[in-house]
């Protein structure tokens, strides 16, 4: 793409940048949240383009300036200032016109949300439930590291250790956007803790990553919903088996059912329990748009395809490979213990490069 054509695309979104910052300052607009909100997170997107194009406005006036002053000037040391900015701004374009043509590609909508987790243990019995303990505990060291607030919503224990099933809802800037790319089968290969003879074992865990589905898109109907009243089960202290605080909901018209056990409060874990039940309705809808991606890319980064083998964490050889982008690391100890960002800022690159290839900026 051209400067001028560049420049010209980006003029337009600086006329719709400006529309969007009259409009939600009209009180109609504030008066409808979901519009509101909508219209909101269009003018952050569009202040990050309207910024790079200033600055990209910027660079190429200053090698036009530079440009000028080679040609007019014969002072030596006024000519080697301009040769120095020339070099600077012309280094500079490429690293420009990159980030603008990333931020040109739409963007997911629901990237922004928080994310609701789900682990559960798939083939390798309890081995499977004692991984699945592991990738719970290597997310809560990403989320701590990443300063996300982490909050259980349901969990069942497994006989050996870890969980045969545990959902969590994750809150912070972005969450949904990063932690998309662990849906998918995770397998690990390990001599698990209940082998007696030092064979190495194959498990499985499948991670679910779910955007939390705002109050405003999805509307659910009281008289559609049947509550279950129940004694929480697991750790929580004298209130477990005593009180009947755990809440089970279930959706009439589609089936979907959650149950959240986690606080002492039983209107506390229904309000948990209701915001699951939105998420896991609003992402039947949600899940057509994954597979229209998943149909058009080669990668199965972020396609929705939770069955779908994604990575491999091999414990003899201390090796991690995600089979999406054939990407290797050896260095499984830190990645257990909450260094997976590397990993995932690779299935981001790889992501932004088919974008690109798609939008064929």
């Amino acid at each position: 793409m051209t400067e001028s054509s560049l420049l010209s695309r980006l003029d337009g979104l600086v006329s719709r940048f400006e529309e969007v910052g009259t409009l939600i300052t009209d009180p109609a607009v504030i008066a409808d949240m979901k519009r509101f909100v909508k219209l909101n997170k269009e003018y952050r997107d569009l202040e990050r383009i309207v910024s790079a194009r200033a600055e990209y406005s910027q660079v190429l006036n200053g090698i036009h300036e530079a440009r000028l002053i080679l040609e007019t000037e014969q002072d030596p040391e006024m000519r080697e200032l301009a040769r120095e900015e020339l070099d600077n701004h012309t280094a500079r374009i490429p690293a420009l016109e990159e980030e603008i043509k990333l931020l040109l590609v739409p963007a997911d909508p629901q990237d922004d949300k928080n994310a609701i987790v789900e682990i559960r243990g798939g083939t390798g019995g309890d081995e499977a439930a004692i991984f699945a303990g592991d990738l719970y505990r290597m997310y809560v060291k990403y989320c701590e590291s990443k300063r996300w607030k982490i909050e259980l919503t349901s969990f069942t224990e497994g006989t050996s250790g870890g969980f045969k099933e545990i959902i969590f809802t994750v809150s912070g800037e972005g969450v949904y956007g990063i932690l998309k790319y662990e849906s998918g089968v995770h397998r690990v290969q390990r001599v698990p803790q209940t082998e007696t003879q030092g064979r190495v074992h194959t498990s499985a865990a499948t991670v679910a990553v779910l955007p939390e589905a705002d109050e405003f898109d999805v509307e659910i109907k009281e008289s559609d919903i049947r509550t279950d009243i129940f004694c929480a089960s697991g750790h929580g202290g004298q209130s477990v088996n005593t009180t009947y605080s755990a809440i089970r909901l279930v959706h009439i018209p589609t089936g979907i059912t959650v149950q959240c056990q986690d606080e002492k409060s039983q209107l506390k874990n229904k309000a948990k329990a209701m915001v699951e039940l939105r998420s896991r309705i609003y992402n039947m809808e949600y899940q057509k748009y994954l597979d229209e991606i998943a149909s058009k890319r080669k990668t199965m980064v972020s396609s929705g395809d939770r069955s779908a083998k994604i990575r491999t964490y091999n414990y003899p050889q201390g090796r991690i490979t995600d089979h999406r982008i054939n990407y290797t690391i050896y260095n499984l100890s830190a990645f257990m213990d909450g260094s997976i960002q590397d990993c995932i800022d690779q299935l981001i690159i790889a992501e932004n490069a088919e974008c690109l290839k798609e939008s064929e900026l």
